[in-house]
């Protein structure tokens, strides 16, 4: 495939994901403030930031399609994205223990052209989390392991967070960080192959 792929986000696990996909994207960071979208829906909130990071980096090519995602956890009806400090997801480790919330990726996947964004598809996929219940010790360590201030919700399903999920109900590739199944079926709603990507 001749067209160019760009990922427009500094996550390591996005990158990962399309990677195994037998995917090559670009990564080009978009720069956008995160703390200035807002909106009372936490699914549209991500979709609100994908679209933003996307249009960010369309911005900045002349033919290429550029995928654009965030990731939030919605807790109790409150979006928790990456916490504030190790105290911060200490705390939400010891109120999430033994319960679930909904981890909802947003998509932006555009199509630019001569400059020029000629077709966009912008969707979500949400993904129930069980969490376990980790003892202190335990939630200890992995706040003083670094991952879970790095990440949305505090946790990670593909690191050192995986012991402390009993189960999910969704897709994991999108609780990681890009959803797979959505950006192959985007993909189709503009005419396009995932295959047609793959980096052979």
């Amino acid at each position: 495939m001749s067209r160019r792929l760009v990922l427009g986000s500094a996550s390591p696990a996005r990158l990962q994901l399309l990677r195994q996909a037998g995917l090559a994207p670009e990564v080009v960071v978009s720069g956008v403030d995160e703390t200035a979208i807002r909106s009372p829906r936490v699914s549209e909130l991500v979709a609100l930031l994908a679209t933003a990071k996307a249009q960010a980096v369309a911005a900045q090519e002349d033919d290429a399609l550029v995928i654009g995602a965030d990731s939030v956890l919605e807790f109790r009806g409150q979006p928790l994205g990456k916490p504030a400090d190790a105290d911060d997801a200490r705390l939400r480790w010891r109120r999430m223990a033994g319960r679930s919330g909904v981890l909802h990726t947003g998509q932006a996947l555009l199509d630019v052209r001569g400059g020029d964004i000629t077709r966009r598809d912008v969707a979500v996929s949400s993904t129930t989390v069980h969490f376990a219940s980790p003892t202190d010790a335990e939630v200890d360590a992995y706040v003083g392991s670094g991952e879970p201030l790095q990440v949305a919700g505090a946790f990670t399903l593909d690191g050192l967070g995986a012991p402390f999920v009993r189960r999910i109900e969704g897709d994991p590739t999108a609780v990681i960080g890009l959803s797979l199944p959505l950006l192959r079926v985007q993909l189709g709603r503009l005419g396009l192959t995932i295959t047609d990507f793959w980096d052979r």
